[in-house]
């Protein structure tokens, strides 16, 4: 912030009647356990007041606002070996992008501390969390009322309408937003005059105006189309990671790239990049030879774009990552579905980043219908792959594609995946599955109907599938349709 904004920002407060819940005044109190202690309790303490920051003021006499300076040197104190700030840092959890500035008011030295709000979780420094009440920091948890109404704040916000980066000149909203790639993406002319750009970005709400040549970059803003998502402290552990294994397993990595664009921006050169890293196979047509992906490429560009959209944001130090092995890829995102992952066909989408995704439709990266995850079961069935697998772990869901591998390869869970996910397919696509449709889908000659038989006996008595019409006794025309109908 610029001297005229902070010597404004600093007057509204001190025009304040007394200390409030999200303002604390000092005068040279200058503790490090202290001060982390109360940016957790200010942070929480703006979150239940409806503030989107908070401060910290050091140079203020508590019960007159006088200004009366400060000894206090933010940037030459240390905790141990560390510098303060960092070690505040550290020490925050989940961690928050406060802001410490220092300038004289009125002759006298200040220092001002920008606290933005707790977003998902309540704010822990040391592992503890902290509350104002009236004008004392307190543990939070000594005060279940006000956890209580804490968390039900948190349940108003969305990860889009935050902030991440506040207070940035119009030149570094320009360098930090790759704006050229936003207006391609949306299809729209790009502007003579920066204002024009501005003020697109503003109705896209990717910049919010906070003051004279001031703005605030969303979320939002910053995760599709930053130009470095390096220049994002908060998103930065968002930023996607591929790695390539030379093995099944972890234990030989090959190559680690860590993307450092915005989502959409970068999503093009990050298919194109996973598909260059892809195994493929040499096919010979009508006397040339041509390379063909092992993995269908519209199955990739749908599973990256969920696990980007499909994500939480809550969970901290964690982000979308794609795994390859020799033998299979897995696409791996933070949170939990909020689906049922046997569903996964026939649902419509529940997305929790609803402002994100329908962003990302707008530029033609997801689906619009929910339809992506049909479109990567019938490419895999196009390619006689093995079925994907979905799974949910702890914190994270998984989608994993599998290699080639022929039938007499396949353990029982993967026949009866295939046959359950080839049913729901067929139920989608408003047809029944057959023996004959199950016998194509695995790649099954026509004179082995027994062999499709054996798995969708399997597959019926694992409660995945069952016949259309139970009352129907001839197994040759016989139909069969997911568990759920």
């Amino acid at each position: 912030m610029e001297q005229i904004e902070l010597e404004s920002l600093l007057s509204e407060l001190t025009k304040l009647e007394a200390e409030t819940e999200w303002v604390e005044f000092k005068h040279n109190n200058e503790d490090p356990q202290e001060i982390g202690e109360n940016i957790s309790a200010i942070s929480n303490a703006a979150t239940l007041h409806r503030k989107k920051e908070g401060y910290i003021v050091w140079g203020i006499e508590n019960n007159t606002h006088r200004v009366v300076g400060t000894k206090f040197q933010p940037r030459l104190s240390q905790k141990g070996n560390e510098e303060l700030e960092s070690w505040l840092c550290r020490l925050l959890k989940p961690r928050i992008d406060f802001r410490i500035h220092t300038f004289k008011y009125d002759g006298q030295d200040i220092v001002l501390i920008i606290v933005p709000a707790a977003f998902y979780v309540p704010i822990a420094f040391s592992g503890t969390e902290y509350i104002r009440i009236g004008s004392t920091k307190q543990k939070l948890r000594d005060y279940p009322e006000k956890e209580k109404a804490l968390w039900a704040s948190f349940q108003r916000k969305t990860f889009a309408d935050e902030f991440a980066v506040r207070g940035v000149s119009s030149e570094e909203v320009l360098s930090l937003i790759n704006y050229p790639e936003l207006f391609n993406l949306l299809g729209h002319k790009l502007p003579d005059q920066r204002q024009g750009i501005l003020k697109r970005l503003a109705s896209e709400k990717v910049i919010h105006r906070s003051g004279n040549d001031r703005y605030d970059i969303s979320n939002l803003g910053a995760v599709l189309f930053a130009s470095n998502l390096d220049e994002f402290q908060s998103l930065s552990r968002k930023a996607v990671r591929v790695i390539l294994y030379r093995g099944s397993d972890r234990t030989q990595p090959i190559k680690e790239q860590v993307g450092s664009k915005g989502y959409a921006v970068g999503f093009k050169g990050l298919v194109n990049y996973v598909n260059l890293l892809l195994p493929s196979n040499e096919k010979i047509d009508k006397a040339l030879r041509s390379d063909v992906r092992v993995y269908p490429e519209i199955a990739i560009r749908e599973l990256v774009a969920n696990a980007l959209i499909h994500q939480d944001f809550t969970i901290t130090g964690t982000g979308p990552m794609v795994e390859i092995f020799v033998d299979r890829i897995e696409i791996t995102n933070p949170g939990k579905p909020l689906i049922d992952t046997l569903r996964f066909i026939d649902e419509p989408p529940i997305s929790r980043n609803d402002v994100l995704a329908a962003f990302m439709r707008r530029m033609n990266i997801c689906e619009e219908r929910g339809s992506g995850i049909d479109k990567v079961i019938k490419s895999i069935e196009l390619f006689q792959l093995p079925a994907p697998d979905f799974q949910v772990t702890q914190n994270h869901t998984k989608a994993i594609l599998h290699a080639p591998k022929p039938l007499s390869k396949m353990s029982g869970p993967d026949k009866i995946r295939a046959c359950y996910q080839h049913a729901c397919l067929c139920w989608v696509s408003n047809t029944d599955m057959t023996n004959s449709s199950l016998r194509e889908r695995l790649g099954i000659l026509g004179k082995n109907y027994a062999v499709a038989s054996r798995v969708i006996r399997e597959a019926i008595r694992a409660n995945m599938i069952k016949p259309a019409d139970p009352t129907n006794k001839s197994r040759k025309h016989a139909k069969y349709v997911p568990f759920w109908l």
